[in-house]
């Protein structure tokens, strides 16, 4: 058995130990049922925050073993994950009307900053049994329901009286705990299957002495976030103006506003939803668009079967000349040989008549400029057939194109096998941070093929020293994208958001890279220049490299590219605005669509390569045959 089978086993068993396995967490009636704050988020913004560091947000204290930090895998923290325990106290089956939670005092620059997160739409993300708290929706027709994960942390208004926008915070929020019994287990055993908060907010005026509100459901004024402005510091800022300015944004001046927060809690019986399809109303939004994904398939498969037809176009009006040619070569065999005879006294080379391969076949069907007897025959002969010497010349710059594929090798052994775990539903929702935990994980082990086919073409391509090769490899685009990750986490740190990443998690990284990934790329490395024979070359490098003549205007770097790129754009661009927008838009929901994103993917390969055949064919026709690997014609091949 070869390694290559070896390796398949291999990689086939560990899927096997990844496949999750559909078991629920049985809650029986009474016990405690932990609420975790995790983080707020706007689709306005990519900056996010932890919620249990707001200013205005209650404190978790030491009681029933709260104000602890749940440990994170690294996908949780490179997306900005900062779960805690928080002090709610649920457990299976009671309800509470309302329980105070906290009281917080804050200061006007506390205020200030609450009143912009709530003008930016932020939303916060609690947990309960791996769910996340949901605003409930209903469909226009009203025939189904649907959640977006976390709610709004207050809301904005226009005062009746001055006309100015006035802000209100939720400060009570009402727990619907959806479940249903379990399908096994003992008595008085349940499943969760939904979570949903319904936020309100509640003015200090009407409650009773525990801080609660005297009637929940009907409320009729919000708690506003105002504080009276310091006119005696006003007046003295600004002596002589009859107008003061309400707003003091900078100065804390001692004032505080007091939050008080309370909760409640219902448990509702639901037994149309299955433990194992509780996430399906976080996933109905993706349902809407399931006719625009079908019609980017059909526009996707269109475009591919345009460019398949070209190719074949090509392939027959090269192999049909390539006939032709030896066809008229063996009737005209007699005649040449006279001609040339004549023009020589010495007996001519006999051809070799083996058959041709095409483009690069070595001798047979290529014409060479002594056997075209004159100026009319050399422009009869096709243009890329002049160029069998220097087509598979070394570029300039080639100790950066064997890197660069390695590369390029890395980055599609992740991402199949991101999108293949994905399909098969290993990587879901509810493995929180899996898809950039496994990501990373593929790709560091993804640095022996880079380095295997790395340095095998470096070897193909007359390299020496592969050892310098090999560590181009492993620092050169990973080295580029963590430079990348520290100065934007510099900037993101400076906000104080929780999408920085900890010093911690950045040695990690670092650790992850130079002590697995370098030496996975040496050792791939080693055994493709070592172990694996170069690849072979059909022609001979002739020793005068043929000059480039003068190219059309259409021809030029910027619209080759933009011609170029055009179709496998084209090709993927409908499903990468569903991708972009839940990634950078819809914070709040779930990229699950990923059989779509699969074919969608191999689409955009094979029109990749097709394209990449139509802009060779086309440059070499026009005899441009010499490109580095930085230059626009590599490019657009």
């Amino acid at each position: 058995m070869d390694s290559t089978a070896q390796l398949a086993y291999l990689l086939s068993f560990l899927l096997l130990l990844l496949l999750p396995q559909a078991t629920a967490f049985y809650v029986p009636d009474g016990q405690r049922i932990p609420v975790l704050v995790n983080k707020i988020f706007s689709d306005n913004s990519q900056l996010q925050y932890a919620y249990s560091d707001l200013p205005f947000a209650c404190p978790a204290t030491a009681r029933a073993g709260s104000s602890q930090n749940i440990p994170l895998n690294l996908g949780e923290v490179l997306r900005g994950d900062r779960i805690s325990l928080s002090d709610f106290e649920l457990e299976m089956g009671q309800n509470v009307a309302c329980k105070p939670l906290c009281t917080r005092q804050i200061g006007r620059r506390d205020v200030n900053w609450a009143k912009s997160l709530i003008s930016d739409g932020f939303v916060a993300e609690w947990i309960v049994d791996n769910l996340p708290g949901a605003t409930s929706f209903i469909t226009v027709d009203k025939t189904q329901k649907y959640y977006t994960t976390g709610f709004k942390l207050g809301y904005q208004a226009v005062s009746s009286t001055s006309r100015r926008p006035t802000h209100y915070i939720h400060n009570h929020f009402s727990f619907v705990i959806r479940w249903r019994d379990a399908p096994r287990g003992g008595d008085g055993q349940k499943v969760i299957v939904g979570f949903e908060i319904y936020p309100k907010s509640v003015s200090r005026d009407g409650r009773k002495r525990d801080g609660c509100p005297r009637d929940v459901h009907t409320v009729h004024h919000g708690f506003e976030l105002y504080l009276q402005p310091n006119n005696t510091r006003l007046a003295q800022q600004y002596p002589g103006s009859s107008y003061l300015p309400e707003n003091d944004d900078e100065v804390d001046d001692g004032a505080t506003l007091s939050i008080p927060y309370t909760y409640s809690v219902f448990f509702k019986r639901e037994d149309k939803v299955e433990w194992a399809n509780r996430w399906d109303l976080y996933l109905y939004s993706q349902q809407d668009g399931t006719t625009t994904h079908w019609l980017s398939l059909l526009n996707s498969l269109v475009i591919c079967g345009v460019l398949s037809v070209t190719v074949l176009v090509i392939y027959r009006r090269t192999g049909y000349g390539d006939s032709k040619s030896r066809t008229d070569g063996l009737l005209e065999d007699g005649k040449a040989s006279k001609r040339r005879s004549r023009k020589t006294s010495g007996s001519a080379p006999v051809v070799d008549e083996k058959s041709s391969n095409g483009l690069l076949d070595g001798g047979a069907g290529v014409v060479s400029d002594d056997d075209l007897s004159s100026e009319e025959d050399f422009d009869d002969a096709s243009s890329w057939k002049r160029l069998h010497g220097d087509v598979l010349r070394t570029p300039a710059y080639s100790g950066l194109l064997a890197p660069f594929v390695g590369s390029g090798i890395q980055l599609l052994f992740m991402a199949t096998g991101l999108l293949s775990l994905s399909c098969l539903g290993v990587l879901n929702p509810s493995f929180r941070g899996g898809f950039i935990s496994v990501g990373v994980g593929l790709f560091i082990f993804a640095g022996i093929f880079s380095g295997y086919f790395s340095a095998r073409l470096y070897r193909t391509l007359a390299g020496m020293n592969w050892r310098k090769n090999a560590f181009i490899t492993a620092l050169l685009f990973p080295g580029l994208v963590f430079s990348l990750i520290f100065v934007l986490n510099l900037f993101v740190w400076a906000q104080a958001s929780s999408t920085a990443l900890p010093f911690g998690t950045l040695v990690g990284l670092l650790a992850l890279w130079l002590l697995i990934q370098v030496p996975l790329v040496y050792a791939g490395s080693w055994y493709g220049y070592e172990r694996s024979k170069p690849w072979s070359h059909p022609t001979r490098t002739s020793s005068i490299p043929r000059p480039i003549p003068p190219q059309p205007w259409y021809s030029g770097s910027l619209r080759g590219i933009i011609l170029a790129g055009f179709a496998p754009f084209a090709v993927l661009f409908v499903e990468l605005v569903f991708l972009f927008r839940n990634m950078l838009q819809d914070k709040g929901g779930y990229y699950y669509v990923f059989g779509y994103l699969s074919i969608v993917g191999l689409l955009t390969l094979l029109s990749i390569a097709e394209m990449a055949i139509i802009t060779t064919y086309t440059l070499l026709c026009a005899e441009v045959w010499f490109s580095t690997p930085l230059s626009a014609e590599f490019l657009r091949a």
